[in-house]
C-alpha cells in the first residue's frame, strides 16, 4: 500500500516480562513471529525501539529480516512514533498504523480491514479497541500523520506520551472523528496479548496447536480458541495494564 506506514515499538525493558519480545516462539522471537505474520505488510513496517542501550539485540534482529528501525525516548512513546514516521518522509496525508510488538497473534487481514475502515469513512482515526470485540493482542490503531502531528504538538501529560493515541482517544476526542471497526461476534474475552509469563504459556499452547504454523487466519484462530476451553483458562485472571 502507497503512503502507509506501520510503526511497531518494541523495548526490552519491560518489567513484568524483560525482554518479552524476543522470547523463543515456534523457532523463532516473537517480534519475529508477529512480522511475518504480517506478510507484504513487512515493507511498510518500521520499528520504534529505545535509545536507552538495551535495544541492541532489537535492532540486531531488524537488520537480520531486512526491517526498518528507529531509536527513540523510552518513556516518550508518542515522540519516538513522531520522529521514527519523520526520518520516513511522511506527509501530513500519510496513514500510520499503531501496532505493539507484544501481539504474536496480530492478524493481517484484521489489520488491513481497520485501514480500510480508515480510508472508506474518511476518518481521523479508526481502531479495534474502542469498542472491543476482537481478543486483546489484534489491536489496531489507524490515523493520519497530520492527527499524529497533532497529538505530538498537544500532548502534554505523561499519560499523552506514555500511551501514542491517548490524546486522541481519550483527553482531546471531541476534535477527532473517530472510528471503530468491530467483529460481528463478540471474542473480546480472550487475551492474546504478552505481558507476562501466563500469556506466554497462553499464546505457545495456542501455536503448539497450530504445529507451530504461522499463516493460519482470524477465522481458524477462534475456531482453535473454542474448540480448546482450557487455552482461555491459562490466562484470563491477568488484568491489563490501566492507562
Amino acid at each position: 500500500m502507497l503512503n502507509l506506514l506501520i510503526i511497531i515499538q518494541a523495548r526490552m525493558t519491560s518489567t513484568r516480562l524483560p525482554k518479552k519480545v524476543l522470547l523463543p516462539l515456534c523457532g523463532k522471537t516473537v517480534l519475529e513471529v508477529m512480522i511475518e505474520r504480517l506478510g507484504d505488510l513487512k515493507e511498510n513496517i518500521i520499528i520504534a525501539t529505545t535509545n536507552d542501550g538495551s535495544e541492541a539485540e532489537i535492532v540486531t534482529l531488524c537488520q537480520k529480516l531486512g526491517v526498518k528501525y528507529y531509536r527513540g525516548d523510552t518513556e516518550n512513546v508518542l515522540s519516538r512514533y513522531y520522529e521514527a514516521a519523520m526520518i520516513q518522509g511522511v506527509d501530513e496525508v500519510d496513514t500510520i498504523v499503531r501496532l505493539t510488538s507484544d501481539c504474536p497473534l496480530i492478524d493481517k487481514a484484521v489489520v488491513e480491514k481497520t485501514i480500510a475502515l480508515f480510508y472508506d469513512g474518511e476518518y481521523d482515526y479508526v481502531s479495534n479497541t474502542m469498542h472491543r470485540t476482537f481478543p486483546r493482542g489484534l489491536d489496531t490503531e489507524v490515523f493520519s500523520f497530520r492527527v499524529l502531528k497533532e497529538a505530538y504538538d498537544g500532548a502534554t501529560s505523561i499519560q499523552e506520551k506514555e500511551h501514542v493515541t491517548t490524546y486522541i482517544h481519550t483527553t482531546h476526542r471531541e476534535h477527532f472523528n473517530l472510528g471503530s471497526y468491530q467483529d460481528p461476534q463478540d471474542n473480546s474475552k480472550y487475551r492474546l496479548t504478552l505481558d507476562e509469563e501466563a500469556d506466554y504459556t497462553a499464546i505457545k499452547t495456542l501455536y503448539e496447536k497450530f504445529n507451530c504454523k504461522i499463516d493460519f487466519d482470524y477465522d481458524a484462530l477462534i475456531k482453535v480458541l473454542h474448540a480448546n476451553p482450557f487455552i482461555y483458562e491459562i490466562n484470563k485472571e491477568i488484568e491489563q495494564k490501566k492507562l
